[in-house]
């Protein structure tokens, strides 16, 4: 008798039941559905090292175990590499095709393929398909036929074509035509094994993630930034305010549609949903660069800042990481993000810049430290907010905005209450010398904190002058 053949989904960043183009590929094919999910030990290095996003992951890979079983669908969690276990998987499950998201990493490319070589000598069909970004990655590009390199006409163009093809679009809920297929699941299938243990899956133990795990988790945080997404633009910029939709790390790992997204953001239509929607495009472009241009993923985008031969010293690079450059602002997101696994957007770039166009470090070695960081990491949204923020992408040169971090703290966090609550060493300051507690009076105690790393005014000018030395060279 011929077993019943099935389709596996093989999940990857798009651990969501509602609006998951893989999910809904496999149920209009008409036969029963299983899930496969892997934990890669062979991942990529710094973000291997990132206890908090595995816990994360883990945690939400958990919840989405659940909400499958309650569907009659099995997810079977695997360890190893996907080139390996998905084959392995799919032969022991007699499944005819696997369908996945297509991934725009070059790692997860080349992954994809490998996964495709060896379904292929099975004679099983591998399908792929968007459910990533919101428009594919060639959906948006210059007249030229080629990827729009800087932001402004990539978001013109994006906003044009996202009309033409999700001007009516909604988004579907197939929880009811896949509880029908699943009746006819082999029993001996519905059985998948219950999830390791984190250490079973070479995960280190670690402090809880700030951010709860699953799809139910995502949902609830999307509803609380809904009722205050009118105030967003407003409140946006300030790290002390709860002002930012805290949704990227369900973004990042697909507990959320960011076509579902777009579509609330458009719904809603206020001022504050249309800067939101501008962030959702952002992260398009980076995704669709970092495809199109996989080698930005090791090396400048532009090519005049590629090989430069960074003067920073290891010592200030150690010193920004543990939040002890002597600038308040720098030091209280620095150790924000090292106690809690996240940073505000506009601490992210202002980190960013300093790094690179203050202590003139390379920006890989930050970006590198992000990635061991964040719980939201994803590589194409930290090597695009990086590039950006050290001028080294397609948008302005570097030296020609080199930002004062006193000036950008007291416009962002004007009475130091971010600051207080990072560095208590200065909580005791009022907001005219929190900023740039040097100016203190010798009475005042600053309780060890450092003195500036560096001198805003002399290393902004040795900056620029770096910066066109080596534009000027090309």
């Amino acid at each position: 008798m011929t077993a019943q053949p099935i389709t596996l989904v093989w999940f990857r960043r798009n651990l969501r039941l509602f609006d998951n183009t893989s999910l809904q590929t496999a149920i209009r094919r008409g036969l029963p559905v299983a899930g496969a999910f892997v934990f890669d030990p062979a991942g990529e290095t710094a973000a291997a090292r990132n206890v908090r996003r595995s816990g994360f992951i883990y945690h939400s890979v958990a919840a989405f175990q659940t909400a499958l079983s309650a569907q009659n669908m099995p997810l079977y969690v695997l360890h190893g590499r996907a080139e390996h276990e998905i084959p392995q998987l799919a032969a022991a499950l007699a499944a005819d095709t696997v369908v996945c998201a297509e991934s725009y990493e070059p790692q997860g490319r080349e992954e994809t393929n490998a996964v495709g070589r060896a379904l292929g000598r099975l004679g099983c069909e591998l399908v792929q398909t968007d459910d990533f970004a919101v428009l594919p990655k060639a959906a948006v590009m210059a007249h030229t036929g080629r990827p729009h390199p800087a932001f402004p006409p990539y978001q013109t163009a994006w906003l044009q074509t996202y009309a033409q093809r999700f001007g009516t679009w909604k988004p579907a809920d197939n929880r009811l035509e896949l509880a029908a297929l699943q009746t006819r699941l082999p029993e001996h299938i519905r059985r998948a094994p219950p999830l390791p243990e984190p250490a079973a899956l070479g995960m280190a133990a670690g402090s809880p993630p700030l951010f709860a795990g699953g799809e139910a988790a995502a949902q609830a945080q999307l509803n609380r930034f809904l009722e205050r997404i009118g105030h967003h633009r407003l409140e946006r910029d300030f790290p002390a305010k709860n002002g930012t939709s805290r949704l990227s790390p369900y973004i990042a790992h697909g507990m959320l549609s960011p076509r579902h997204l777009v579509y609330l953001a458009r719904q809603h239509g206020s001022e504050g949903a249309s800067t939101w929607l501008n962030n959702l495009i952002l992260r398009d472009f980076f995704q669709q660069t970092l495809y199109h241009h996989p080698n930005a993923a090791q090396e400048s985008f532009r090519p005049e800042y590629r090989n430069l031969a960074w003067p920073g010293t290891a010592e200030w690079f150690e010193r920004w990481k543990a939040g002890q450059t002597g600038y308040p602002i720098i030091d209280a997101a620095m150790r924000c993000l090292a106690g809690s696994g996240w940073l505000h957007n506009r601490l992210r770039a202002l980190a960013a810049d300093f790094l690179v166009k203050h202590l003139l470090i390379d920006p890989r070695l930050g970006e590198a430290w992000f990635a061991e960081q964040l719980t939201d990491y994803d590589l194409a949204a930290n090597n695009g907010g990086w590039q950006w923020a050290a001028g080294t992408s397609g948008g302005a040169p570097p030296h020609t905005h080199i930002a004062n971090p006193v000036l950008q703290s007291q416009k962002f966090d004007p009475d130091g209450r971010f600051i207080r609550r990072h560095v208590p060493e200065l909580a005791h300051l009022g907001k005219d010398l929190i900023h740039a507690p040097w100016l203190a009076k010798e009475s005042i105690r600053t309780h060890g904190y450092p003195s500036p790393i560096v001198n805003h005014s002399q290393q902004r000018l040795r900056a620029a002058a770096f910066f066109k030395q080596h534009e000027q060279a090309v």
